[in-house]
């Protein structure tokens, strides 16, 4: 049997729902992460920066676009160091101008993916897997990228069944 892990960055707060500002007691890649660990029995491993971003959306939105203009990488609470124990390992999180937040590329530069099967998961609201397939196979050099996992956020809290189905088809 496999042995799986979810890294993931997830938004708690006031985001971009389905054409609206909403709170969200829980982040959307959060709940789409527990998902994946109900269905298959993978590990979490959340990542969080020291710096939190605005809580406000649209504040939030211009340092994540600026964060990109310059190829940032925010500091993270904790850094996963290795990941020699996991065969696939899922890299989730929500788009942020077509790709994952920078925060995300912190922590996967640290980490050796060869011999790994790594499939990409965005939580969106319009734009898919965005580039997040092509991203993961320059970030995670060595490792097999598998299908992607595109959920619009909107439709999170009803998916689970679709996120399990997802997870047991690819996750083995």
């Amino acid at each position: 049997m496999s042995r799986n892990l979810v890294i993931y960055y997830s938004r708690k707060g006031q985001n971009y729902v389905a054409g609206e500002l909403k709170d969200l007691e829980k982040g959307n890649t959060e709940l789409v992460a527990e998902y994946i660990q109900a269905a298959v029995g993978a590990d979490l491993f959340e990542i969080e920066t020291v710096e939190e971003y605005p809580a406000d959306y649209m504040k939030c939105t211009e340092v994540a676009r600026q964060e990109q203009r310059d190829n940032a990488r925010p500091k993270l609470k904790e850094y996963l160091r290795d990941i020699d124990d996991y065969d696939n390992i899922v890299i989730a999180g929500p788009c942020w101008w077509g790709t994952y937040p920078c925060a995300v590329f912190a922590q996967l530069e640290k980490l050796n993916f060869r011999g790994k099967n790594v499939f990409p998961v965005m939580t969106h609201e319009g734009s898919g897997e965005a580039k997040s397939r092509s991203d993961l196979k320059k970030f995670c050099t060595g490792a097999k990228v598998g299908k992607a996992l595109a959920v619009q956020g909107a439709l999170v809290p009803k998916s689970e069944e679709a996120v399990a189905k997802w997870a047991m088809k690819n996750l083995k």
